[in-house]
């Protein structure tokens, strides 16, 4: 099927949140619809992938048909889809791709797959479309904490890597140790406003000389140890305390390897994108770095920081625009795309094919 320029679907459901956005024919977000499953999961502390798949199969239609009307758009007006293959959850992502699927072979419209950490990517030029290429784009979530170096034609460059968890996963796991309730990173970020960043001391893993990985196993240990030598419950002003001693260490380590890539590879521009680009002290620190003249900034807004169809779809309309091959027979892919790579290989935009 040939795509011709025009309205684009955009369908995401690799984790916990079962999203569906409309672009127009500009690239323009027409509508960006979210239904977050957070209520389900929050007993369990995170996300279940059985409960995941279901709930996921139980919306998805109608957050599509949602999509579609506050877009004032009708089906038979769209020109393409785009749905996310992975990586996420097996289940999880079946049932977008297999809706995508048959809503691209009722309408007899091309459907393009798109990788999870590319559509976060995407995020960055959403909101800011004249954001310079070539530049290092950071991708920081639940499941990823990644350096690229992003060039004009779309190629993505690894950079560097968690070696371990991903910073949302750190944010996560150091809530549940404080008792401080799932998602984990919106519930530290908000106890931390209060509490003194320096009190608690936490290490920082900065790795080799010019490393651009991460690593937050050893963090979160520490962590564990150090509420393990309390004696005592905690009161509500030494939980802020470890919080914000806790959140610093993350953001101070994002903020380190993210300049340390732009002053390796000599460029003056950074994007930070996925679902802790949304956290205020992390988003405070690179704009303080940013207004002293260092580098150009993209920091999507919030509603594209976390999971959501936008940004696949304008994943999947770059993809189109340069006239990649669509396939009606797309299959998932549950693990990390990135894994496909070293340390020093690239990609096109939409890996892997």
């Amino acid at each position: 099927m040939v795509w011709k320029s025009g309205p684009i679907l955009g369908i995401e459901s690799s984790c916990d949140e079962t999203a569906a956005a409309v672009l127009g024919s500009s690239g323009a977000v027409l509508s960006n619809v979210v239904a977050s499953q957070h209520s389900v999961h929050e007993k369990f502390g995170g996300v279940v992938p059985e409960l995941a798949a279901r709930a996921h199969l139980g919306k998805i239609d109608l957050v599509v048909m949602c999509a579609l009307e506050q877009a004032q758009i009708e089906k038979r007006q769209l020109q393409a889809l785009a749905v996310t293959q992975g990586p996420g959850l097996a289940g999880a992502l079946l049932v977008g791709v297999n809706y995508a699927k048959a809503l691209s072979y009722g309408l007899g419209i091309p459907l393009m797959g798109v990788d999870h950490l590319q559509g976060h990517i995407a995020s960055a030029w959403l909101a800011d479309p004249t954001f310079p290429l070539p530049c290092i784009v950071l991708v920081v979530s639940g499941g990823h904490t990644h350096l690229y170096r992003r060039e004009t034609n779309g190629e993505c460059i690894l950079l560097g890597r968690t070696r371990d968890d991903a910073a949302g996963e750190a944010f996560d796991k150091g809530a549940q140790m404080l008792g401080l309730g799932y998602p984990g990173g919106p519930a530290i970020d908000r106890v931390a406003l209060t509490g003194d960043r320096l009190a608690i001391p936490f290490p920082r893993f900065h790795g080799g000389r010019d490393s651009l990985e991460f690593s937050f196993s050893g963090l979160k240990t520490s962590l564990l140890y150090k509420l393990r030598r309390m004696a005592v419950p905690l009161r509500p002003e030494q939980i802020a305390d470890f919080a914000a001693g806790y959140q610093e260490a993350i953001v101070e380590v994002l903020v380190t390897k993210s300049l340390a890539a732009l002053k390796q590879s000599r460029l003056s521009a950074l994007a930070v994108v996925g679902g802790v680009s949304a956290n205020s002290r992390l988003r405070a620190v690179l704009n303080e770095r940013a207004g002293h003249g260092q580098f150009r900034l993209s920091l999507p807004p919030m509603e594209f920081c976390t999971d959501n169809a936008a940004m696949i779809a304008s994943a999947g309309r770059e993809r189109l625009m340069r006239r990649e091959p669509c396939a009606s027979d797309l299959d998932i892919y549950p693990m990390d795309g990135a894994m496909i790579l070293s340390e020093t290989s690239s990609v096109t935009a939409g890996f892997p094919k």
